[in-house]
């Protein structure tokens, strides 16, 4: 199992419009053309950001600002922006119907859950103390 890419997609577009943005119009056909996905997928990332209230996107003529300073957008800001936990909010998802008559898949939950918990709790921590603005300095530092 992996993680969907619309976490790295994301932060690739802001750290473009961080770069770019200021100097020229940021479009999706310009984002899609660096990230290398179609620009509908670009388009709905930005929705999904946009909602999360980290850009505004300018209608008719197009074009994507960020809105936030960018060491006030942290790596969680994004993943919470644009992954979707479900209603659990949980990253992992258990299968539904362990079979309670088998004495593992009657004590599965137990063995794994609070497991699993701290994972994403460690995962989310880590993602929450690295900046935007830290990512784009490290961009910029290997252009």
């Amino acid at each position: 199992m992996q993680i969907s890419s619309r976490f790295t997609i994301a932060t690739h577009m802001l750290v473009i419009i961080a770069l770019k943005g200021k100097e020229s119009k940021v479009t999706s056909d310009f984002l899609a053309s660096s990230v290398g996905v179609n620009p509908v997928i670009i388009r709905k990332t930005l929705s999904q950001l946009k909602k999360a209230d980290l850009i505004s996107v300018a209608r008719g003529t197009g074009g994507a600002e960020i809105i936030k300073e960018l060491e006030d957008i942290s790596l969680l800001d994004i993943y919470q922006a644009v992954e979707c936990l479900g209603k659990t909010g949980q990253l992992f998802s258990f299968h539904d119907n362990p079979n309670p008559d088998c004495p593992v898949g009657a004590n599965i939950h137990g063995v794994l859950d609070e497991k699993l918990d701290k994972i994403q709790e460690a995962m989310e921590e880590e993602l929450s103390q690295t900046s935007l603005a830290r990512v784009v300095a490290d961009a910029e530092a290997r252009i």
